[in-house]
């Protein structure tokens, strides 16, 4: 689109915070409701998946699970997973926004520098 670095980071941390913003807000009502439907269904209450993200936020804290949630998780993921896990809105704010950050000026970097490579066509 042309857009210089600063304008590219700004719209992308803007974007993922206002997922994380949302979803930090609702996601203890989300909770409440699939911890209803998977006693209903009689589900277990850990799967692999959930055991690995507990030994990542065992291990790393919430700057683990920010660190992962743009790459792997999502930013709606990643900040479901910190308000399960019980942590506090404040800290999933601040991290988030710490990894919207770093990541977004990795990728904004990457794709201003080398995005050309991807038009080999024009």
């Amino acid at each position: 689109m042309g857009l210089h670095f600063w304008p590219t980071l700004a719209l992308t941390v803007a974007g993922m915070m206002t997922s994380v913003f949302i979803f930090s807000g609702v996601g203890r009502v989300w909770m409440q409701h699939r911890q209803k439907q998977r006693r209903l269904r009689r589900e277990p209450i850990f799967s692999k998946k959930s055991r690995n993200i507990i030994k990542v936020f065992r291990k790393f804290g919430m700057g683990g699970i920010a660190f992962l949630t743009p790459i792997l998780l999502s930013p709606i993921g990643g900040t479901v997973i910190a308000t399960l896990l019980g942590v506090p809105r404040q800290r999933i704010l601040l991290h988030m926004f710490l990894s919207a950050v770093f990541w977004g000026a990795a990728l904004t970097f990457v794709s201003i520098h080398f995005g050309h490579l991807l038009h080999h066509g024009k």
